[in-house]
């Protein structure tokens, strides 16, 4: 068994919903687009020489696999990078859930989040503490918590 996996959940970037729709057919379209920037990033690291897998909250089996947590941790267990796309899959749920939940699920050690309009990565949310401390480097060996 590997001493470290890498597992990633991809957000929507920002897609913009018409208003008219409807709160759940918007949070669906979302869910489309962070399965979209899954493949993308699927194709940059394998591009790289990762082995990956995407798995999906919502049926799409033509480009993705089902998510299934003990087949998640089975890629895992393999060296393997695993893609977690469309949320939770579930309307009203954001992104930000769907990693914790998923982070929870895999018992994962630590959960690193980047957000839109944030330059790195802080010990926490540089928006709310001006005293947010940046690091320049991060490695696997860094204390967490």
């Amino acid at each position: 068994m590997p001493s470290s996996w890498a597992a990633a959940i991809s957000g929507e970037g920002r897609l913009p919903k018409p208003e008219a729709w409807d709160r759940a057919t918007a949070d669906y379209a979302g869910m489309l687009a962070t399965l979209i920037n899954a493949l993308a990033l699927q194709d940059a690291l394998e591009k790289e020489g990762m082995v990956t897998r995407t798995q999906s909250a919502i049926s799409i089996q033509a480009i993705a696999e089902p998510y299934i947590r003990r087949r998640a941790i089975r890629h895992l267990e393999k060296g393997r990078v695993v893609i977690f796309a469309a949320g939770t899959g579930n309307p009203y749920m954001t992104t930000d859930t769907a990693a914790a939940l998923r982070a929870v699920e895999i018992s994962a050690d630590v959960l690193l989040m980047a957000k839109n309009k944030v330059d790195g990565v802080y010990d926490c949310d540089p928006k709310l503490n001006a005293r947010a401390k940046r690091f320049d480097r991060l490695t696997i060996s860094m204390p967490c918590g």
